[in-house]
C-alpha cells in the first residue's frame, strides 16, 4: 500500500501541490499534518506510523516535510525499517531499498537540517534588528478585563485558585507571576 505524509507549517501554506504529487503517484492512503516539524510530536505523523504495515511504502514531497532534523529522519526511517516499511522522497528522488538511497538520505538530513538552522539564524537576526529599530516589541499580552475582580475573589478566599485560572483561562505559571 502507498501511504502518503503530507505537512504544512503554518494556516496560510496550501497542502495542494503535496497533494496533486500524491495523487499522481496514486497514493492510497494520506495523512495530512498542519504545524511545525520541528519534531515528531505530530499527531498524524504518529497515526501514519502506527498505521503502516510490512510491505507499504510511505512517500513524501521532500524530507523538509517528514522531518526537520537529521536525527528525527532518521530515527523515523529506522522505525519504518523496522516494519519493512519504504521510504521515498520525491524531491531528493531517495528510495530507502538501496545502500546509495539510504546514504543520500543521511546527506540531504543533514542538508535539511542545516538549512533549518540558517533560516532560524535569519529570523533571529532580523527580530534583533527590528528590536534596535523600535519595529519589534514581541507579542502583545492577552487582556483580561476581568482579571483584577478574580484575583480579589481569590485573595478574599472567595474562589480557589484553580477556578480563578479556569474563569481566566490561564495555566498555573501565567496566574502565579501575574498576581505576583
Amino acid at each position: 500500500m502507498k501511504i502518503g505524509y503530507i505537512r504544512i507549517s503554518t494556516a496560510e501554506q496550501n497542502i495542494a501541490r503535496q497533494e496533486v504529487l500524491m495523487k499522481a503517484l496514486e497514493v492510497d492512503n494520506v495523512f495530512i499534518d498542519r504545524m511545525s516539524g520541528k519534531n515528531t510530536n505530530r499527531p498524524e505523523l504518529q497515526k501514519m506510523m502506527n498505521f503502516v504495515r510490512e510491505g507499504d511504502t510511505v512517500i513524501v514531497e521532500s524530507i523538509s516535510r517528514f522531518a526537520r532534523n537529521t536525527k528525527d529522519l532518521l530515527d523515523l526511517v529506522e522505525k519504518l525499517t523496522e516494519k519493512n516499511v519504504e521510504f521515498v522522497s520525491k524531491k531528493e528522488a531517495i528510495d530507502t531499498t538501496t545502500p546509495t538511497g539510504k546514504f543520500m538520505l543521511t546527506i540531504f538530513g543533514a542538508v535539511a537540517e542545516l538549512e533549518r538552522e540558517y533560516i532560524l539564524q535569519r529570523q533571529r537576526e532580523g527580530i534583533a534588528i527590528a528590536k534596535e529599530n523600535g519595529v519589534y516589541k514581541g507579542r502583545k499580552p492577552i487582556e483580561r478585563p476581568e482579571f483584577n475582580s478574580i484575583v480579589s475573589l481569590w485573595r478574599k478566599g472567595e474562589i480557589t485558585a484553580v477556578e480563578a485560572m479556569r474563569r481566566l483561562d490561564m495555566k498555573p505559571s501565567t496566574f502565579y507571576r501575574k498576581v505576583k
